[in-house]
């Protein structure tokens, strides 16, 4: 038996508009646990935020929020607060008891002893909506932050969409990043509420190399190198050089997009129709001109699409002309798995997160390249949102957003 078109089988059987597509397979770094990263955190005080260059631990939670606190004196004291807990839960330390009397110091999901334990990366953003008429922020707005646009192949979901603040906690097991969170929200209650929250998780490498997607594909296989500052400076932070308010300095724009990989779909075309969309081999990760997984595809020797079809994902996203230089991503992506559907369908795909300097130039110009693309019948983007990476927390005396709240 012939296997069925994949438009027309698609379409067939679940009605439902075409999905936006996954920005290119750029690669991330490996996981924490399986690329040598030394033992212990990143430095919490820095220019920047430490966890945006750090490559992705084995599990994430990224939570939208909005904020409650009444006016800016509120907002200030939640970003401190904010702040003087992730100083703690980075350095893995336990807090101080609170007294016979009063209600536990910590929730007790690690135990008793947290300082022999993986501590927790976090990545504070802020979202559009916070610089509304609520707290006088609007004219020190970051100059490229707005509500997330629907892009054409878009089924967004309000519920799941946008944020006042943006709350990205990584380790390197789920408990340690529950315990981080409930940490957080417990000292900040009355100040911000969660608005929605995805867990998400990467895989080892198998059998090397770089880690995969739900698809089976190796994801991730050309991100910018995180220790060429030079690069990092044209294509990742934001600040005064790119015409951002001096308060910026240090930022980055962060693209955040949930994406639902229809996998039983996915699963019932060949490999070969699977690899002819994506444009790699799906058990080396080469391109299909080539060898290995870190192979450039030679689109120049293939004009017409022969071997690595004009319309596949790789060549979209990333057509490797001199005008495509600036619009390359820090790809940051994690699988997500949330059962099945009411209609006994998986619930599985891809947190993808994405940081750059200018959302408008690197992520939307790569969206608009991948409209249509083949891949949008195997994918359905539903939430998501714009955010910006707030700077680093420069000592003991700063807190996250001062610059911003009470310029000096």
């Amino acid at each position: 038996m012939s296997p069925v078109p994949r438009r027309g089988f698609l379409h067939g059987v679940a009605a439902a508009a075409l999905p936006a597509a996954l920005p290119d397979p750029v690669p991330a770094p490996l996981p924490a646990p399986l690329a040598g990263r030394p033992p212990g955190p990143p430095p919490f005080h820095g220019r920047h935020q430490a966890a945006v260059l750090t490559p992705p631990a084995r599990c994430t939670a990224f939570t939208a929020l909005d904020v409650t606190a009444g006016n800016r004196a509120e907002l200030a004291e939640l970003l401190r607060t904010l702040t003087e807990r992730a100083r703690l839960l980075t350095a893995g330390r336990a807090p101080d008891p609170a007294g016979i009397t009063a209600p536990p110091a910590d929730s007790g999901l690690l135990g008793p002893d947290l300082a022999p334990r993986t501590p927790v990366s976090l990545t504070l953003s802020l979202g559009a909506s916070l610089f509304d008429h609520r707290f006088g922020l609007a004219a020190r707005a970051p100059r490229r932050l707005r509500a997330m646009p629907v892009f054409p192949d878009d089924d967004l979901d309000p519920a799941w969409c946008h944020g006042d603040l943006g709350l990205q906690l990584c380790a390197d097991s789920p408990d340690i990043v529950l315990h981080a969170l409930r940490d957080l929200t417990r000292h900040t209650r009355g100040a911000m509420q969660i608005r929605w929250r995805l867990d998400g998780f990467t895989a080892p490498p198998r059998p090397s190399g770089t880690p995969r997607n739900l698809f089976g594909f190796k994801d991730g296989i050309a991100n910018p190198e995180v220790r060429d500052a030079r690069l990092m400076d044209r294509l990742v932070w934001a600040g005064p050089h790119s015409g951002e308010p001096a308060w910026a300095d240090g930022g980055s724009y962060l693209v955040v997009r949930l994406i639902r990989m229809r996998l039983e779909f996915w699963d019932r075309i060949p490999l070969a129709e699977q690899e002819r969309i994506l444009g790699r081999q799906r058990d080396s990760g080469a391109p299909l001109d080539g060898d290995r997984e870190d192979d450039p595809p030679h689109y120049a020797r293939d004009p017409k699409g022969e071997v690595i079809a004009l319309d596949s994902h790789i060549r979209l996203a990333n057509p490797r002309t001199p005008a495509g230089g600036d619009q390359r991503l820090l790809r940051r992506s994690y699988n997500y798995d949330r059962g099945v559907d009411a209609a006994g369908e998986l619930d599985a795909g891809m947190l993808f997160c994405c940081y750059q300097q200018d959302p408008e130039r690197q992520f939307a110009a790569v969206q608009r390249r991948l409209a249509g693309e083949p891949l949008t019948d195997y994918i359905t983007p539903f939430g998501g949102g714009y955010f910006f990476a707030l700077p680093g927390v420069r000592d003991g005396a700063d807190w996250f957003g001062r610059g911003l709240v009470h310029p000096t």
